[in-house]
């Protein structure tokens, strides 16, 4: 059993009743949310017990009052930038989002297209949505933005840019992931309601880091680990602490754009801000929900040692950076952890040297070791009819069902006749079986084959495992992983020499 330590519910009525408060205190509030809106899956595995979802349960709670902006950047459309958690372009992720949305009852205003620069693949995208009937607005980029007050405020600025037309007191501005200009989207709006007459207010939601936990808490390490690609540095709000003698956390970014920002809505509302800090336009109630220290403690350090393997297999293909690097590799020293502090890993790893030593072979085995809830760990390697990720899932099936290692739950010439398809007919040059495959073999299998049954209704059980890999997985069967909600983890070692097939 997943051990809690969080109450999702306690934290949505705090944090439903404090945005509130601040709809209350304003015409209209337009709330920057930052992070992931739906499926915020770091939180989930930080704070055990978090519904991942809860971000939107909280805006249904409030749909009455609420509307979403989607802001995307352009040049993030272009160059096919992919959401990690989902395996999906940004473009794709914008139109899941909308799907959600409407499900939770959440009208979607409009999507806007951030610093669009007349990109083809972009105007492509504008049409698809304009076609399915969704406002679509865009915003080219402000010279000068964020530091030059005076041209932001002036013709070329947010004079020059769109101002979206919304009519309920609370406006969501959110995004697929950062960088997307939800702030600039948030002043624009701020600008051309005053200059409008009207009188309206900006606040932030941001989950982490947590404002009102210790600077070097695990979970706010973690965030800072999640975050390494962004150079973010979790520090003191120094401009909180002269304000209100009051110890605050927020990140560099947000420490180096208050005074900006504070001048900039200073300059819009013609009044002294009611900001006194970067940890004043949050309103984020997060640490309210736990319930446990040491379970969420644990998960955080957790997620840290997860990440620095993220990072590290990012650095191997190529996709980060040497600072970022170096960056995890201080985090996981400052928290006093090494990458062996996860349970699947050294059984993957002695499994692995067992059967190279067996084998006689000096290349690097490739095994899957996934750490059960009842805390068994069990291993899969790659054999000639699947592979390492598809064996461990058997493997781990086999033993939620109580079925012995002897038993075949799938006939051998089902795998093979799968093998020749692959082989002869699709042409494919990997023809070991995938997870997915594998998954999909087993699913048909349980309709006339009762132990086949048992494991396929394990198959709910394998959300929250803990796994690692002794090789980098292949994309598909990563994301199977995900899909089955396999936290996965792998060493940075390619599987074999080859460049395309790895």
């Amino acid at each position: 059993m997943r051990t809690i330590g969080f109450d999702t519910e306690k934290y949505l009525e705090e944090q439903s009743a404090y945005i509130l408060q601040r709809v209350e205190n304003s015409e209209k509030l337009y709330l920057e949310f930052g992070g992931k809106l739906i499926g915020d899956k770091h939180a989930k595995r930080v704070l055990p017990g978090f519904d991942e979802d809860a971000k939107m349960k909280l805006l249904a709670n409030m749909k009455d009052q609420a509307e979403i902006i989607i802001c995307v950047y352009a040049g993030d459309i272009e160059r096919n930038k992919v959401r990690g958690d989902y395996g999906i372009t940004y473009d794709q992720d914008v139109l899941r989002l909308i799907d959600e949305y409407r499900a939770y009852g959440i009208p979607v205003n409009s999507v806007l297209i951030t610093r669009y620069q007349g990109q083809p693949t972009v105007d492509i995208f504008m049409s698809k949505l304009e076609r399915s009937g969704i406002r679509v607005h865009k915003h080219h980029a402000i010279p000068g933005y964020p530091t030059d007050v005076d041209a932001i405020l002036g013709t070329e600025g947010f004079q020059s840019n769109t101002y979206i037309e919304t009519t309920r007191p609370l406006v969501v501005v959110t995004a697929p992931g950062a960088g997307s200009g939800k702030l600039a989207t948030c002043l624009n709006q701020l600008y051309h309601e005053f200059a409008n007459g009207h009188q309206a207010s900006y606040a932030k939601f941001e989950t982490f880091p947590v404002w009102n936990l210790p600077l070097k808490h695990p979970v706010n390490s973690a965030y800072e680990a999640a975050t390494v690609d962004l150079k973010d540095v979790n520090m003191m709000d120094s401009y909180h602490f002269e304000a209100y003698g009051e110890v605050a956390v927020n990140y560099n970014r947000d420490m180096e754009m208050f005074p900006v920002i504070k001048r900039i809505i200073e300059s819009i509302t013609q009044r002294a801000s009611v900001y006194q800090s970067p940890t004043d336009m949050g309103v984020n109630r997060i640490k309210s929900g736990i319930t446990d220290e040491e379970i969420v403690n644990a998960a955080a350090r957790q997620e840290i040692i997860r990440r620095a393997f993220a990072v590290e297999n990012d650095y191997k293909k190529g996709t980060a950076d040497e600072d970022s690097l170096r960056h995890i590799r201080l985090l996981l020293e400052e928290v006093g952890l090494k990458k062996e502090d996860r349970k699947p890993v050294k059984v993957a790893r002695d499994y692995a040297a067992k059967v190279q030593k067996r084998l006689d072979d000096f290349s690097t085995q490739s095994v899957v070791a996934l750490e059960l809830s009842d805390g068994k760990v069990v291993t899969g390697r790659k054999t000639k009819l699947m592979d390492a990720s598809a064996a461990g899932l058997v493997n781990s099936l086999k033993h939620l069902a109580g079925i012995s290692d002897e038993i075949d739950l799938l006939s051998p010439n089902i795998l093979e006749t799968i093998q020749n398809l692959k082989k002869n007919e699709l042409k494919s040059k990997v023809q070991t079986l995938s997870a997915n495959e594998l998954l999909i073999a087993l699913a048909i299998s349980a309709v006339t084959n009762p132990t086949a049954d048992l494991a396929y209704k394990q198959i709910g059980n394998l959300t929250d495992v803990q796994a690692h890999s002794t090789v980098i997985i292949n994309s598909e069967n990563e994301q199977t992983m995900k899909e089955l909600g396999i936290d996965i983890t792998n060493d940075p070692v390619h599987a074999s020499d080859n460049l395309y097939y790895n």
